[in-house]
């Protein structure tokens, strides 16, 4: 099975290398990282350490399209840079999708931090994502290549497109919620403050199943680097 890994980036200098190298070492199918505008030197490293690079306009959505349409692994995994897979990551994925029920899934998550408090949001974002069937990019989404083209890929738009996608994928058929961890970065929860960020991250949440465009939404998500 051959697996391809997908990583949109923007002004990612600082992590985006030793995401690669980490990648490197589980000797994925494809790593293929989608620029969306930097205007720091993260294009330069991800060339350097041994990535395909590409380029387009700014969005996650459409940097994740961008780079599926390059893919040629039988299986698309997005990851974002500031995340780490576990080392059996790749293995785990490759067994989950040996059962033909599962279209794709998703990782448990935890946040990089000794704090109690961040083990507990970590624990409780696996728990809601393995009851609802619906994931968050921070948890390196899964799919086979032929169920994301059928999907038409991430819905365009500005904010909560993992959500969208997800929700789309549980309605199409059976997703695997693997008890494997990632790692990722806790810099939004640190920079922002934890009850703060939960607050905001479930507000918006709420109002965007409550209609409210993702484009109103993203005024109040800053991107924090």
């Amino acid at each position: 099975m051959r697996i391809s890994v997908i990583i949109p980036v923007l002004n990612e200098e600082k992590s985006i290398g030793s995401t690669i190298a980490a990648l490197n070492a589980l000797h994925p199918h494809e790593i293929i990282v989608v620029d969306g505008g930097s205007s720091d030197r993260t294009r330069r490293i991800s060339v350097e350490a041994g990535a395909k690079v590409l380029t387009t306009g700014p969005g996650r959505a459409r940097q994740m399209n961008r780079g599926a349409l390059d893919a040629t692994g039988d299986v698309l995994l997005f990851l974002h840079a500031d995340t780490r897979l576990p080392a059996s990551a790749l293995r785990d994925i490759e067994s989950a999708l040996s059962d033909p029920r599962y279209l794709g899934g998703r990782f448990d998550v935890e946040l990089d931090s000794d704090r109690w408090l961040l083990k507990v949001v970590g624990f409780m974002i696996s728990l809601r994502s393995r009851i609802s069937k619906v994931a968050t990019g921070d948890q390196a989404l899964f799919v086979r290549r032929e169920i994301f083209a059928e999907l038409d890929g991430f819905p365009d738009m500005p904010l909560m497109e993992d959500i969208a996608f997800c929700r789309r994928l549980k309605r199409l058929g059976d997703v695997a919620c693997l008890r494997t961890r990632v790692t990722t970065s806790a810099r939004r929860w640190e920079v922002e403050g934890v009850w703060r960020t939960i607050f905001r991250m479930w507000t918006l949440k709420l109002l965007y199943l409550a209609g409210v465009s993702p484009a109103r939404l993203k005024r109040f998500y800053a991107d924090t680097r």
